[in-house]
């Protein structure tokens, strides 16, 4: 399954003539993404990405209670495996 993350955007730049990114999805994770679909996005706004494309622009409330719901859910490890809880030593 593949699931929307929500990030912040720390870097805007052009590649191959289209807007991209760097967006920090938080514990050190940052990922390149296709900003073309969101042309409002601005620097350190927080934005959904899926499969690599940023497709709306979010609060940063709305952006850290979602991603506390997909820990929660134990949901981050697929997307994000960087991010995932990680299983104490038995």
């Amino acid at each position: 399954m593949c699931l929307g993350i929500p990030g912040k955007v720390v870097e805007i730049y052009q590649a191959n003539g289209l807007r991209m990114g760097k967006v920090d999805f938080g514990g050190g994770v940052l990922r390149e993404a296709c900003l073309e679909y969101t042309p409002d996005i601005a620097l350190n706004d927080y934005t959904i990405i899926h499969v690599g494309f940023a497709i709306s622009k979010i609060d940063e409330k709305e952006a850290h209670e979602t991603l506390a719901l997909l820990a929660e859910l134990d949901m981050l490890g697929e997307e994000l495996p960087e991010l995932a809880k990680d299983e104490p030593d038995a």
